[in-house]
């Protein structure tokens, strides 16, 4: 959106706007509208529903096949001869199936957690069947399996958008505003999502990041997005908190209270301010402290009965949910003492990554906040990138512990959780976790043994109500959670030999880019949409503006079809919610 004085908007200018986030956000945006008006012309049910999302970008490009494996491809071992990873007694039975097929402590039952046959590893080798006799999960993803198990968790393969871009940089951005290859759009998905609820300038705080600086998903130049650093010295429009400052909490009201003319803006201004205020109050009742730091399993995590807290008995609960240093990352710390470094649930490097994530949590389970996000970096892995173990499959093992937590977290400490925090606002059933990442990687390895830029990669979704395995679909139980990772899946255009994805002299519709570059047939944007008019509640006028090429004849993002843009076979939403 164009910077202006919001009270001066012409015929021209006004059309742009409807045309650019739709007419709800454009009317939004007159000042001689009153705020408390907003929420009432606003159509949908976005910020009114309770509903929330939790977002996690993958800096740098995650290696989609190294997350979720085509590991029954028959090229996929000759390509990637040091960084394959070996299938479960050379085939992939029904995921349900393993506990019975190989060791019964292997797989525990739904809701139950997954163990390994050694109980002072509690690792894996070999890739965790997916249940479509072709795909798996890289073993390091293996607290992921007992949300799969229970049909919380959906992995949507294929991503990408039309004419994929290399360059990290300009991915991002087109990742972020939602209209890929347009350098123009200054604004985000996110925050044209809350800017359509009508609550963005009446709300004291609606979407919140924890990271470096406020990503481009969330920003816009007509409501002001929240950003924190560091959620114990956090910063809002550039002013401390004024937290046990009483000279500073005097100065924000003081300016609160300055008389303006009204050409500029003064019902705006006096907005802000007053925001502003109730925001710092809000995140002065959170306790973003490492002492407040409790949050624990709520089972015996991996079955380690012999690990407690330090200082701590020898109780029924498991690890702390959130690993923000050594003493509470994963069960390293015995009884006795010593420290076990193969019980650390997260590599060391991620405790900051942990305190952001502990952060996006509180504040969506405390505050009225709709959206929050962070950043997990490191993930352009072109040298040394690792099979089971190493560079990429520790990042495999940050986006496990992450979603795990997340999960437990709400369905502990969350609204109706078995140990609700008080002012809880949000439970499991209303939050959706995505992962968000630029493009995926090369299907062969390479002369590094590290992977390079390509084209389609994986979203995770998780929820309480993402209809993943044995969850009913149209009278019909799930067998699958994993889209779009099968040859003869929709747009695959494969055959039961299994030779699509991998082999690099390959004409088919998976490498149909170029070779060895995975060809999409799920747009992101699709993905998006569909989270953010089912679960969220907008109308499809409203994601029409939010998502313009969801308006956008031959786009094809709702229904699918042959994209306009680059004549790609699309598969539009795909249906996890």
């Amino acid at each position: 959106m164009q910077n202006s004085h919001l009270n001066l908007i012409t015929r021209r200018s006004f059309l742009g706007r409807s045309a650019k986030v739709g007419m709800a956000a454009a009317l939004s945006t007159l000042v001689d509208i009153p705020f408390v008006m907003k929420r009432a012309l606003a159509e949908g049910n976005i910020g009114i529903n309770g509903k929330k999302v939790l977002f996690i970008w993958l800096r740098g490009a995650n290696d989609a096949l190294n997350s979720v494996i085509p590991i029954l491809d028959g090229q996929y071992s000759t390509s990637r001869p040091n960084l394959k990873i070996d299938r479960f007694n050379n085939s992939d039975v029904p995921y349900q199936a393993l506990g019975a097929a190989f060791d019964p402590t292997l797989y525990a039952n739904p809701g139950g957690v997954l163990r390994g046959t050694n109980d002072d590893t509690y690792s894996f080798a070999n890739g965790i069947p997916l249940g479509n006799g072709f795909a798996a999960m890289h073993p390091s993803l293996k607290f992921l399996a007992p949300m799969y198990n229970v049909g919380d968790l959906a992995l949507v393969h294929r991503v990408a958008y039309p004419r994929q871009s290399r360059s990290h940089f300009d991915s991002q951005r087109y990742w972020e505003n939602g209209s890929p290859n347009n350098n123009i759009v200054n604004d985000g998905i996110f925050y044209r999502t809350i800017y359509a609820s009508g609550l963005a300038n009446s709300a004291p705080l609606t979407g919140v990041t924890i990271q470096s600086s406020l990503p481009l998903i969330m920003r816009g130049s007509a409501a002001a997005m929240t950003n924190l650093t560091d959620p114990t010295r956090y910063n809002l429009m550039g002013i401390p908190s004024p937290t046990g400052d009483v000279k500073a909490d005097a100065a924000i009201a003081t300016a609160g209270g300055y008389p303006f003319p009204p050409k500029l803006s003064r019902d705006l201004l006096s907005l802000q301010y007053k925001n502003l205020q109730q925001t710092l109050s809000l995140f002065a009742s959170i306790d973003f402290s490492e002492t407040g730091n409790t949050f624990r399993d709520d089972i015996k995590t991996d079955g380690d009965t012999d690990w407690y807290p330090q200082g701590g008995s020898n109780d029924s609960s498991g690890y702390y949910l959130f690993p923000t240093n050594s003493d509470k990352n994963g069960g390293w710390r015995r009884p006795n003492g010593a420290a076990v470094f193969n019980k650390y649930a997260v590599p060391t490097g991620l405790h900051g990554f942990f305190n952001q994530l502990k952060s996006a949590a509180l504040v969506l389970n405390r505050t009225d906040a709709m959206i929050a996000g962070t950043e997990f970096r490191g993930f352009d892995t072109h040298v040394a990138q690792g099979a089971v173990t190493g560079a990429h499959p520790n990042l495999n093992r940050g986006i496990g512990w992450a979603m795990y937590a997340l999960r437990k977290f709400f369905k502990t400490y969350g609204k109706g959780g078995t140990q609700p925090m008080p002012g809880a606002t949000t439970s499991w059933d209303d939050l959706v976790v995505i992962t968000l990442s630029e493009f995926g990687r090369t299907t062969v390895e390479n002369a590094d043994i590290g992977t390079d830029h390509a084209e389609a990669g994986v979203m995770f979704v998780a929820g309480g109500k993402v209809n993943g395995y044995g969850k009913v679909v149209s009278g019909s139980p799930r067998t699958s959670a994993v889209f779009n990772c099968h040859p003869n899946e929709f747009g695959a255009g494969g055959n039961s030999t299994f030779l699509n994805w991998f082999n690099s002299s390959s004409t088919s519709a998976m490498l149909g880019v170029s070779n060895g570059y995975l060809r999409r047939n799920t747009d992101y944007r699709s993905v998006l949409g569909e989270i953010i008019r089912k679960h969220m509640g907008a109308t499809q006028g409203q994601l029409n503006g939010i998502i313009p090429g969801y308006a956008t004849a031959g786009e094809n993002l709702l229904t699918g079809g042959v994209s306009s843009a680059d004549g790609t076979n699309i598969r539009g939403e795909v249906g996890f919610l």
